[in-house]
């Protein structure tokens, strides 16, 4: 970085970013981010989360969060999508391909991608 036209350049390509994670719109995702998660790939899950929902243009809706241990480790990563008035959906062994599919068909179209659910897994 070398003037403050660069630094500006940077904080406005960032500010989508920042934006989707501090949104308090309609819908939540929230990506499990223990030791467990993370050992399992949950960080490019996050990052596609975060990058899908900032290219679609729903930032104002839609609110990408991390959490701790959800509790179910063999299905890691996990993600869990809450929105209002409605049962909360859960996302198992999730990847950054699969993120980039929910964003498209659930978060912005609204059908539930039932084959990557919990209730679709095999226990």
């Amino acid at each position: 970085m070398k003037s403050l036209e660069e630094l500006m350049a940077i904080k406005a390509k960032m500010q989508d970013k920042v934006s989707v994670r501090t949104s308090s719109g309609d819908i939540r995702v929230v990506v499990g981010m223990a030791t467990c998660g993370i050992a399992a790939g949950a960080r490019p899950v996050l990052n596609a989360f975060v990058e899908g929902v900032s290219e679609a243009g729903l930032t104002d809706k839609v609110q990408v969060t991390q959490t701790g241990c959800i509790g179910i480790c063999q299905y890691e990563p996990v993600v869990e999508v809450y929105e209002k008035d409605k049962e909360k959906v859960t996302y198992v062994k999730m990847t950054a391909e699969k993120a980039k599919e929910v964003v498209e068909k659930h978060i912005k179209g609204g059908n539930i991608v039932t084959e990557y659910t919990i209730g679709a897994s095999q226990i």
